[in-house]
């Protein structure tokens, strides 16, 4: 057995063992008294799983046969709500099974159907004999449908037509209110839901004796019945009372026990769960004894164990071996790198299999339905981004160094190889400011390559403003440099390349890119060249660098942002060969670019789409994180999200391109690692930042109907995740950061908020990519007066969503006055949601700031070092901050 795979399986048995250990170690079981003989009564709504009486539709008598035939092993009466819409059976069809029955006779606003519910309920009562009362109206006081006059009018109407004890089914706090009404019944039928009241498990028995006597004290000699007693299996917490299967069970075998000893009526609520009580928050469908399904929820004797945990369990071990094996693929691991990485897979095994759970002991109707789709639609971006960031976390901080990086430091100075290939650079330029230009020419004019030329190609830029003084400087450097002057090219930048290969020097061998406000090393060539010495490679990339990030507060952040890209992820990827190419600072080989089909003017990252497709066809590509060059900064916020727009953009279209040839039998020479590499990379970019702000746009809509309308707020398997996966990204962030990029933490906090203020853009990009097929070339305004058109506030969007989600979090925590958990998580989540959106509306405050320019912040340090006594004022507050150029 390898060594990788030897320690691979070593993680795996730790992981699994210690997975397994906590699942039995959470396993609950409690006991209480079993209940040796059937209860009093049970609240019984013969109703189909699927069936919606709100809606009108009846029971039918096989209906009412099979559910009296459910409950007969377990109780000796049933309790109705009704008398109509096949009801009217119910008392006879119960007397079959030999149980008693409690007639009810449902009043609401319809008189109509007031009249046929109390016809139906004293018929019931005089051709049944097993009729033991009847109930006229439930909780009509309560609602406010029914005054105590005239629901007492109708009880001695009832009263009149019968011989069976007649009542009416209230709260018991309205009994103690209405001693009226208590002289109008024959007993009082009081309903006691401790539930409703926020009262813990532990205390919902005692409680509901200490009211069942208070209410004795106050009506001495008069019977009660406790009418509605029980506890929801399921649901949210209403301030101290959680609901709960080993809940249920235990309350409701407590409370029979008592009320056996005590000598107390009662009936129990209720006989089966009823799925379409979606309306009565997220409890109502789940008071049954029995499921929708018509089996028993718990036993009625002997310890009480969650029905379901040992299948969650197995499902949830399943799940977490599935995702650890990949982890067997990788070549070298060591042991904590393993441990990491496959905990990490036990973990989102064990969410999906509470997930799982969730949708096998819920009823998808409703409004669940719409977190059920959520749920689903959500769970593979989760999954995937999640184990990535892990994996990527897990290798940097406890696998080995990386392999295939181009380490050139020390190499500076250096003789020329023996061999020294031509080397055609192209520069592209679309009116950019001579000046800057100038700069860049002046560096490739020092490069420490004595074979090379330069092309510099400026396209539809009709203003000889911009491009004669840069053919006058080219003329002025010497034959090397070649202007050619494209006043009109199809294609963009990826034209203007293509012109610029036809153009090159047939003998040049590599092919150099660099954008028009790059200053490169003198070095460049000298130390990456050489790679090309393997026949193989087709690709060399050095990274992006900036030469204005001390420009202002809002530049440095976006520099830092850059730099977690070029430090971290490209040289992951590149272990695995396959990097992103991006244009500037990318060597390619000649006869790679010929063989791929030249530049593509089909996406507008043409830089990307060419290295991929020279990947696809088995060149190999390399990379170093070593700086050779630094250009200028977006000028401006606005700049910024253009240009990330189009990167975004411009990656669907790669997608749109690309997608088949990931697949096995794409046709092309890409690895399983490489698929997977640009596959997952994709998915983590695009995806998980589209997805994220699309569920943060939802979660703001549904605020209103949380609101307004009272619906359930999204269960905690929705909310947890997304706390979970940002708590995920900030430690991976924050890590990584440390671990690869050279800054401080204040600067890796503003690269933290560049990040997430782009997210909705890269969000949008998505968006665009999959409704239009092709977007103009958005140009980066850089060192040029094209900034000055995006000078107005660029984060009005991002800053009204941010804003909106955060009071939707303020006014949720602020209303939630029973303490319900998922209120409050779901208030968290909104928080955590909407700190891009406001991130992107900082850098927009900030950039129109005096706080954006660090003399701002030096003269406040000044000021705060003078107020001190005796304390000079520091050097750093007196040195004026000046452009630095490498």
């Amino acid at each position: 057995m390898r060594p990788a795979v030897r320690v691979a399986a070593a993680a795996l048995a730790v992981v699994t063992s210690v997975h397994a250990f906590m699942w039995l170690a959470m396993r609950e079981e409690v006991t209480a008294p079993g209940i040796s003989d059937r209860l009093a009564s049970m609240s019984f709504a013969p109703y189909g799983r699927d069936a919606n009486p709100d809606k009108g539709e009846p029971t039918t008598e096989a209906q009412i046969r099979a559910d009296v035939d459910a409950v007969a092993p377990y109780t000796k009466a049933v309790r109705t709500y009704a008398s109509t819409g096949g009801l009217e059976h119910v008392a006879r069809l119960a007397g079959e099974d030999g149980l008693k029955v409690t007639v009810g006779a449902w009043l609401d606003e319809d008189e109509a159907r007031n009249e046929r519910e109390i016809a139906n309920a004293v018929e019931a009562a005089k051709k049944n004999s097993n009729v033991v009362g009847i109930v006229v109206g439930n909780e009509s006081i309560l609602r406010a449908e029914r005054t105590p006059e005239q629901l007492i009018e109708t009880i001695r109407r009832v009263k009149r037509e019968t011989n069976v004890p007649v009542t009416t089914g209230e709260t018991w706090d309205v009994w103690l209110d209405h001693p009226e009404l208590v002289s109008a019944v024959d007993y009082i039928a009081a309903h006691m839901l401790p539930y409703w009241e926020g009262v813990t498990p532990q205390q919902v028995v005692d409680h509901t004796i200490a009211i069942y006597d208070r209410l004795r004290a106050t009506y001495p000699g008069k019977r009660i019945v406790i009418a509605e007693f029980g506890w929801p299996s399921q649901g949210y917490n209403r301030d101290n009372a959680v609901p709960g299967e080993l809940e249920q069970g235990q309350i409701i075998r407590n409370f029979v026990a008592r009320a056996d000893a005590l000598g107390i009526d009662y009936n129990i609520i209720e006989a089966f769960d009823a799925p379409w009580k979606s309306f009565e928050g997220s409890v109502g469908q789940y008071w049954g004894l029995l499921d929708a399904n018509r089996e028993l929820k718990f036993p009625l004797s002997g310890p009480l164990t969650p029905s379901t945990y040992t299948a969650t369990a197995a499902i949830a071990l399943l799940l977490g071996i599935a995702f650890a094996l990949p982890v067997f693929r990788f070549g070298r691991l060591t042991m904590t790198q393993g441990l990491v990485m496959m905990g990490a897979a036990s973990l989102v095994g064990a969410w999906i299999a509470t997930v799982a759970d969730y949708w096998i002991s819920h009823y998808i109707v409703g409004g669940n339905v719409v977190t059920f789709i959520a749920s689903l639609v959500l769970l593979v971006p989760l999954v995937v981004v999640m184990l990535y960031r892990v994996e990527e976390l897990a290798t940097i901080a406890f696998g080995h160094s990386p392999r295939r990086l181009l380490r050139n430091e020390g190499a500076k100075g250096d003789a020329l190889p023996a061999r020294t290939p031509k080397v055609s650079i192209h520069i592209p330029a679309y009116k950019e400011p001579p000046e800057m230009l100038k700069h860049t020419l002046d560096s490739v004019a020092r490069l420490n390559w004595p074979n090379f030329e330069c092309l510099v190609i400026i396209n539809n830029t009709p203003d000889p403003a911009f491009w004669e003084p840069i053919e006058a400087y080219c003329a002025q450097l010497g034959e090397r440099f070649k202007f050619i002057n494209l006043p009109k090219v199809e294609g963009f930048k990826a034209g203007a390349l293509r012109v610029a290969m036809e153009k090159t020097a047939p003998d040049a061998e590599i092919i150099g890119v660099i954008d028009a406000d790059y200053v490169v090393d003198p070095n460049w060539l000298h130390d990456l060249v050489p790679t090309f010495e393997d026949p193989t490679v087709g690709i060399v990339q050095a990274p992006q660098d900036h030469r204005d990030a001390n420009k202002s507060l809002m530049h440095e952040a976006m520099n830092t942002e850059y730099a977690g890209f070029f430090d971290i992820g490209m040289v992951q990827r590149n272990e695995h060969d396959a990097i992103v190419v991006h244009g500037t600072m990318c060597l390619i080989r000649r006869a790679a670019m010929v063989e791929a089909g030249d530049w593509s003017s089909d996406t507008i990252c043409e830089d990307t789409d060419l290295g991929l497709s020279i990947v696809e066809r088995g060149w190999k590509s390399h990379y170093t994180n070593t700086r050779y060059g630094w250009g200028l900064l977006p000028d401006d916020f606005a700049s910024f999200k253009k240009q990330r727009h189009r990167w975004a953009y411009g990656g669907m279209q790669i997608v749109k391109k690309h997608w088949r040839r990931m697949l096995p039998n794409g046709g092309t020479r890409l690895t399983p690692a490489q698929r997977r590499e640009f596959g997952i990379g994709w998915v983590s970019w695009l995806g998980s930042e589209s997805v994220g702000a699309l569920v943060a746009i939802l979660s703001l809509a549904w605020v209103p109907f949380v609101l307004g309308l009272g619906i359930a707020v999204p269960q905690r398997i929705l909310t947890v995740p997304i706390l979970f996966c940002f708590g995920i990204y900030v430690l991976h962030f924050c890590a990584l950061y440390r671990l690869r990029v050279a800054t401080t933490p204040v600067r890796m906090i503003g690269a933290a908020i560049a990040a997430m203020a782009v997210q909705f853009t890269v969000a949008k990009a998505v968006y665009d990519g999959f409704r239009y097929k092709d977007l103009a070339f958005a140009r980066t305004a850089k060192g040029s007066w094209l900034a000055g058109a995006a000078r107005a506030f660029p984060a009005l969007p991002e800053t009204i969503i941010g804003s909106g989600l955060m009071l939707a979090a303020i006014v949720l925590r602020m209303t939630n006055w029973h303490a319900v958990v998922e209120v409050d998580l779901f208030a968290f989540a909104l928080a955590i949601q909407s700190l891009p959106f406001l991130a992107a509306a900082v850098i927009g405050w900030l950039e129109g700031s005096s706080l954006n320019a660090f003399e701002t912040w030096a003269s406040l340090r000044a000021r705060a070092f003078a107020l001190l006594p005796g304390r000079a004022t520091p050097r750093a507050a007196r040195v004026t901050v000046e452009k630095v150029a490498p």
